[in-house]
């Protein structure tokens, strides 16, 4: 290649997309890694592209090898990071109301476990308070007969 800047992502040949990558790319589609070199064209002088080895050593152009503008590649990385932040934001909010609806759940088992616990407490108080409801009755019905029986032995 003679350093003078092609299409950028590469060029369609024959519908295969060979050369077309996104973001940062490592590795050719043939196989060989991916140099960066500087464009010395009139057209875009000085700006840097990454371009495929193999093309470079034999001086190819208008192939479908790698080719992509340095400047072009880390603007679709920054927008891949931008979707996978979103993704994730998104997975996040999932997670939160999953995580919510969880705590909803455990809290209502442990409200209820509670309002049971506390059933079962008042009824086992009602119940002792009812049995010493009956004693006391017992004791007051037998009090009464005791006095009514001392009362016709005196009178």
């Amino acid at each position: 290649m003679s350093n003078i800047s092609g299409a950028s992502s590469g060029v369609s040949n024959g519908g295969r997309d060979r050369g077309k990558v996104m973001g940062i790319p490592r590795r050719c589609w043939c196989g060989e890694e991916i140099i960066t070199k500087i464009s010395r064209s009139d057209s875009n002088p000085y700006q840097r592209y990454f371009r495929c080895s193999l093309a470079v050593a034999k001086k190819l152009s208008n192939d479908n090898h790698v080719f992509k503008w340095v400047d072009e590649a880390l603007l679709n990385e920054i927008e891949a990071f931008g979707y996978r932040a979103e993704s994730i934001e998104h997975q996040m909010k999932e997670l939160s109301k999953s995580r919510l609806e969880l705590e909803k759940m455990v809290y209502d088992k442990m409200e209820m476990k509670l309002q049971n616990e506390i059933f079962e407490k008042v009824e086992e108080i009602i119940g002792e308070t009812e049995s010493k409801m009956k004693k006391m009755m017992v004791l007051a019905v037998f009090g009464c007969v005791a006095i009514v029986g001392f009362s016709m032995l005196l009178g």
